[in-house]
């Protein structure tokens, strides 16, 4: 099968290049300078798991994209979905899959309302990648956890769900075929808000959230409250969800942080709407009490 990869930054990047490590067929759709830098030298990977490699991987911006893909990961951030529904349309034939691994909950969904015509799964993803220049991606740490699925109602063949894993297994992706894609997102969503939104309030690597303090607590407070919003919800939530919201923080680098807190830093467009007021939004709609996130939000309120 053949592969496009909407947005090549840490995740896409990331995917892109383990896939062309494997002898897969991958594309990625970029622009700007990191599109320019790829097109001269080629993409450029620092990972923990494979080490260093220069990739000559097929690389366009979406105007320019004419060919047909088996499968789509979509990996832009949450607030630019709207303005890739074109190029998804005419990158698709009628056996394509569309798979979202965004940090936002609901994605899935919202993309398919957008192109009713294409089949449209959902997914999220665990790893630390980010780009560490242009033409260039930082994978670190061991964990490369991608987990997918078809929400109740969309169609596809258990054998297309099963291509899809063997090529990221053999491309040393952990690959998850999910039961429950609407759980898994939301634990994704549980997870990756309580860190952004820590790392972000406290302006910390996650080294401080593995350290017993106040820190912490507020991660712990986040996921806390966040799980009882997923309850509310009808979401089958694991009743050790704090538990394992610290666990994996705890396996993080520690001098890691999230892509929202690194947005931030630098003054650029970041998912705090997504990560953050959609979340209190949310649990405002279902009655549910988080003075922990209501705490954080003021410094983030504009």
């Amino acid at each position: 099968m053949n592969y496009l990869i909407i947005g090549t930054g840490g995740v896409g990047g990331s995917i892109a290049a383990f896939l062309a490590l494997a002898g897969k067929d991958v594309a990625c759709i970029a622009r700007g300078e990191h599109l320019a830098a790829i097109h001269e030298h080629g993409l450029r990977l620092h990972s923990d798991l494979k080490g260093e490699h220069t990739l000559r991987i097929p690389a366009c911006t979406a105007e320019d994209y004419q060919d047909k893909a088996d499968v789509i990961f979509v990996c832009v951030k949450g607030y630019s979905v709207g303005s890739i529904t074109d190029l998804i349309r005419k990158a698709s034939h009628p056996g394509t899959v569309v798979i979202p691994i965004l940090n936002v909950y609901g994605t899935g969904p919202r993309i398919q309302r957008l192109v009713p015509g294409v089949t449209v799964l959902d997914g999220c993803i665990y790893i630390v990648g980010f780009v560490s220049g242009k033409g260039e991606v930082t994978q670190m740490g061991r964990i490369f956890r991608l987990v997918y699925g078809a929400h109740r109602g969309t169609e596809v063949s258990r054998e297309t769900l099963e291509a899809v894993q063997r090529d990221l297994e053999e491309s040393g992706i952990r690959a998850e075929l999910s039961e429950d894609i609407d759980r898994d997102t939301f634990v994704k969503w549980s997870f990756i808000s309580a860190m952004a939104v820590t790392g972000a309030y406290y302006d910390v690597p996650m080294g401080e959230v593995q350290k017993p303090g106040a820190v912490r607590d507020t991660f712990a407070g986040l996921s806390r409250e966040s799980a009882e919003l997923g309850r509310r919800m009808g979401i089958d939530i694991p009743d050790n969800l704090v538990e394992y919201n610290l666990k994996v923080i705890d396996t993080l680098d520690p001098h890691s942080t999230a892509s929202m807190q690194k947005d931030m830093a630098r003054g650029h467009e970041s998912e705090v709407q997504g990560l953050l007021f959609d979340l209190i939004d949310a649990a405002e709609a279902h009655g549910v009490d988080i003075p922990t996130y209501r705490m954080v939000a003021q410094k983030f309120r504009k």
